[in-house]
């Protein structure tokens, strides 16, 4: 069986996560590495014993199936250019780009290059929201009547995701880097919504992202959904995503716990039912022309929408 190959561009603490999920994966194989960060780059080299290139002109001469991009957002239209030109498929970090604009040319590009596009979102190969997404389809909560979205940050950036970027209002905050997980999950089970009203609060510091913000706004078919988010408050962190059905309500918590709810009894917490195929898996087969459960740019722009209305 041939490998689907990929070039890793962008080798920080999510990039790292893409390389061990890559080299777990039979079907897969890293052809190299490239971080603007030279010692970072070394890092990564010597302890998966991978090929470091010197540019990302140098690694996209390896002729990879897949670019993987990791970096900040401002570099993911240039990046997916790039890889698109070389015949290369795309799989980009989310979100899309830093703007609806640059997003827009990453669509663009890579249609007219005829390459496959992928968006990192993990939660789509997640068994908690595959679960999820087969109770709101099969109808087993009764009829949707509400959805909410909660995230509770006592520290933004996370302890775990300290880098130059991402608390900065230009590239960073968790409306960038949270949101866009949960409304695609949104946009999946309830397609397109809108957002009608919202207030963004930023400090006074104009260097510095979001630190709160609240919107409420409502689903192609007139369910209500309401949007939360805060940071810097006293409190563990908490991420709560909720599907209020008339017979039953469903919450993934924090990423993984899948709890429901019935009438007059307190929820639980429940397993998975359905397993799903990886990201990786997905990308193996779309190389050799199979159907492949992928979210492409075209589904990141529109999420990338929604983003950039939340951030002005």
């Amino acid at each position: 069986m041939n490998k689907t190959t990929f070039a890793i561009i962008g080798t920080g603490i999510v990039g790292e996560r893409i390389i061990n999920q890559i080299l777990s994966h039979s079907t897969c194989e890293i052809i190299g590495l490239y971080d603007e960060n030279e010692t970072r780059l070394l890092e990564m080299k010597n302890r998966y014993n991978l090929h470091a290139a010197s540019s990302i002109s140098e690694l996209l001469q390896l002729k990879p199936d897949w670019v993987y991009i990791g970096t900040p957002p401002n570099r993911h239209a240039e990046i997916s250019e790039l890889a698109a030109k070389h015949g290369c498929h795309v799989l980009s970090e989310k979100p899309l780009a830093h703007n609806v604009m640059a997003g827009e040319k990453m669509v663009e590009v890579t249609k007219q290059a005829q390459v496959q596009t992928a968006m990192h979102f993990p939660l789509m190969y997640s068994d908690a929201v595959q679960t999820m997404m087969h109770a709101v389809n099969s109808r087993s909560l009764g009829e949707i009547l509400r959805i909410e979205l909660h995230t509770y940050f006592p520290h933004w950036p996370r302890k775990w995701q300290q880098n130059p970027w991402i608390g900065s209002r230009e590239q960073g905050g968790f409306i960038r880097e949270v949101f866009p997980h949960y409304f695609q999950i949104m946009y999946r089970l309830f397609n397109h919504f809108t957002v009608s009203s919202h207030q963004t609060i930023y400090p006074i510091d104009k260097s510095l992202c979001e630190t709160g913000t609240t919107a409420i706004g409502v689903t192609s078919t007139g369910i209500p959904i309401l949007i939360n988010g805060i940071s810097g408050i006293g409190q563990k962190e908490l991420l709560s995503f909720t599907i209020y059905g008339s017979e039953k309500v469903m919450t993934l918590k924090n990423w993984s716990e899948l709890w429901i709810a019935e009438k007059d009894e307190e929820a639980v917490r429940i397993t998975p039912e359905i397993k799903t195929a990886s990201l990786f898996d997905a990308c193996h087969a779309a190389s050799n022309g199979e159907d492949a459960m992928l979210v492409s740019f075209e589904e990141g722009l529109i999420v990338q929408k929604w983003i950039d209305q939340l951030l002005t």
